[in-house]
């Protein structure tokens, strides 16, 4: 787990010491710097070889930046440069200063203090989850509803991850939808329990069955199915329960509406977690109804109670209430979660993100409530009366 990252001059971040906790969650207005932090971590998982040769790569597979200028804060010192600090589970702090050359993809990495035997004092540590197969990254701009689906191997059974765009949910619903949820606590409570020829009550626990009876709390009634069509591609639609009548037809994604696609993917980002996961997550509520949204920060929470890391990029107050309500249902999840308020400084000669850590106490309140964070509701309430 990643537990603090500071980072300074990154695009509008100036100079921000983040302590990261299990639930890591991003709040503020557009264009006020939550993309910027994402951005950090993203690159440095795709620099994760390059930084072994001592270059930071600013495009790649995970993210595209642009040049230097692009990525270094445009109000940054003359002697200054791009540095990072980071600090994981019983890991040494790891400081990384860079220098760079205007116009060039890549930032160099300063020599830093090396031990006896000529390695650097402060190297990264691979094995962490932000650089191998214990990732998950979901960006907000998902894949738009459709019926047929494209199948990665790679993607879905080595590296246990449903891509960037949620483009290998399906598949990965029909190859790993049998496996069991790992954690308890995100057996949904409507789950049936049957006897087993010994008589013991089993529970279905399956990720396919979960993923189901989760996504009813946003759509009710709704059953996902997933069909192969062939080597390469994978059939999804949905079904609704009728009571009287069993189920309805099944539908195409497509003539359902967006909602319910988008969040498949954060429903089945959450259900398929295991031990040790770093989980990013950009605007779960897209698409989604209120309800839906409170329910998607109930379960985020839940998920947060494991050995589980999260950082949820959200607009949502309904997202947030939930996870608040998460809060005031489990305290000892009040130690686990952070929230990170990013609004903008307009100085006479630069502007800036400015950054405040917000806590929750065991009733589900916060520390601070900036302007702008929770009062919209109101504001427009106010201009009805």
């Amino acid at each position: 787990m990643i537990k603090s990252i500071d980072i300074k001059n990154f695009k509008s971040i100036k100079a921000k010491y983040f302590p990261l906790r299990n639930l890591n969650v991003l709040l503020g207005l557009n264009g006020q710097g939550k993309s910027s932090f994402i951005q950090t971590l993203l690159l440095l998982r795709q620099s994760a070889d390059s930084l072994r040769r001592g270059a930071l790569k600013l495009n790649g597979a995970e993210i595209e930046i642009g040049t230097t200028k692009d990525a270094l804060y445009q109000y940054c010192g003359k002697n200054e440069s791009l540095s990072f600090d980071l600090i994981f589970d019983d890991i040494p702090n790891v400081s990384m200063k860079f220098d760079y050359t205007i116009g060039s993809d890549v930032f160099n990495l300063l020599a830093s203090e090396k031990n006896v035997y000529g390695e650097p004092k402060n190297k990264l540590d691979f094995n962490q989850p932000l650089f191998n197969n214990k990732f998950q990254y979901l960006n907000a701009n998902r894949i738009e509803p459709q019926s047929i689906h494209k199948k990665s191997y790679t993607n879905v059974v080595t590296l246990g991850n449903i891509g960037a765009l949620g483009q290998y949910t399906v598949d990965y619903l029909e190859t790993r939808g049998n496996e069991e949820v790992e954690f308890e606590n995100l057996i949904h409570p409507n789950t049936v329990s049957s006897q087993n020829n010994q008589g013991e009550l089993i529970r279905d626990a399956r990720l396919i069955n979960q993923v189901n009876l989760w996504m009813r709390e946003i759509s009710p009634e709704i059953s996902i199915s997933t069909t192969n069509v062939s080597s390469d591609l994978v059939k999804l639609e949905y079904e609704f329960d009728q009571k009287t009548y069993g189920k309805t037809n099944p539908y195409k994604p497509e003539n359902v509406g967006f909602g319910i696609s988008y969040s498949l993917h954060i429903v089945v980002a959450l259900l398929k977690a295991k031990r040790g996961d770093l989980i990013i997550i950009e605007n779960p509520e897209s698409h989604v109804h209120p309800r839906g949204q409170a329910e998607l920060g109930r379960l985020i929470s839940l998920v947060a109670q494991n050995n589980v890391q999260l950082i949820i990029e959200t607009h949502s107050d309904h997202v947030l209430n939930g996870i608040r309500i998460g809060v005031k249902e489990n305290i000892s999840l009040k130690d686990r979660t952070i929230l990170f308020y990013f609004d903008k400084v307009f100085a006479d000669v630069e502007q800036y993100s400015r950054i405040i850590n917000i806590e929750i106490d065991e009733k589900g309140e916060l520390s601070e409530y900036p302007k702008n964070l929770l009062e919209e509701w109101s504001n427009q309430l106010l201009k009805l009366l």
